[in-house]
C-alpha cells in the first residue's frame, strides 16, 4: 500500500501540470488546429523534459522553451502567470539558448523565481519583492530596454544590451507551472506596446 502512495505522490506534479491550480474555474477548449494562436511556445525548441500544454500556452516539467517567432516589431508585450511556484525564469532567449540547463545562464535575459534580474550569467539587480504564485508578469521589449511588470506594476530595474534576434523564453523546474498569453491579456500592456506580431503582419 505504501508503494502505491509513493507512486501517486510522484505523479502529483504531472496531474497539476495538466490541470493547473485553476482547473475547476477555467474552460479548456478541445484541440482544434484552427484554434492555435499564431504565437505560442515552440514544441520544436524546448528542453527534452519539458511538457507544453494548452495549445502552446502552458509549460511545466524540467527545462525551457522559446516562442515560435522572434520579436521584430518596435514595441512588443507578452504576459506570464505563475500558476504554480517552483524554479522558473521569464524573459527573452535565442535559438541557441541551452534549454536543458536550469537555471539558464547563457543567452537568457530575464527574471528568476528568487527575484534575480539576470543578463545571461550576470546578476544585475534584485527585485524588491519576489513574484508569488498567482502573480501576473508582463514583459515589454523595444530593442533597447527589457522591462517587467508584476500585476501591472512596473519593476524599477531594466535590462539593456540584449543581443538579438530574441524570442520570448521561459524555463521551469521543481513543479513550477507557467501560463503564457500572447494576446487577450488580463493586464493591459503599457501605452504603445502590443502583442507580438509575425513578420508578415508587420510588412
Amino acid at each position: 500500500m505504501n508503494q502505491f502512495r509513493e507512486l501517486f505522490s510522484c505523479l502529483t506534479p504531472c496531474f497539476n501540470c495538466v490541470e493547473g491550480s485553476s482547473f475547476d474555474n477555467v474552460p479548456y477548449p478541445r484541440f482544434n488546429a484552427s484554434y492555435q494562436p499564431t504565437v505560442r511556445l515552440d514544441v520544436g525548441r524546448m528542453g527534452k523534459n519539458v511538457v507544453i500544454l494548452k495549445e502552446g500556452e502552458r509549460i511545466c516539467g524540467i527545462g525551457g522553451a522559446i516562442a515560435t517567432v522572434p520579436i521584430v516589431q518596435n514595441k512588443a508585450y507578452f504576459q506570464v502567470t505563475v500558476q504554480q511556484t517552483g524554479i522558473w525564469g521569464i524573459g527573452l532567449g535565442q535559438k541557441q539558448s541551452p534549454l536543458d540547463k536550469i537555471p539558464c545562464t547563457e543567452k537568457f535575459w530575464g527574471i528568476r523565481d528568487n527575484g534575480d534580474i539576470a543578463k545571461e550569467d550576470q546578476l544585475i539587480a534584485k527585485m524588491k519583492k519576489t513574484v508569488e504564485e498567482g502573480d501576473v508578469v508582463g514583459v515589454t521589449y523595444d530593442h533597447v530596454e527589457l522591462k517587467f511588470y508584476v500585476n501591472g506594476k512596473e519593476v524599477e530595474e531594466v535590462i539593456t544590451g540584449v543581443r538579438g534576434p530574441v524570442y520570448p523564453m521561459v524555463y521551469v523546474d521543481d513543479s513550477a507551472i507557467l501560463d503564457l498569453k500572447f494576446k487577450n491579456f488580463t493586464e493591459a500592456p503599457p501605452p504603445g506596446f502590443g502583442e507580438i506580431l509575425v513578420e508578415q503582419t508587420i510588412l
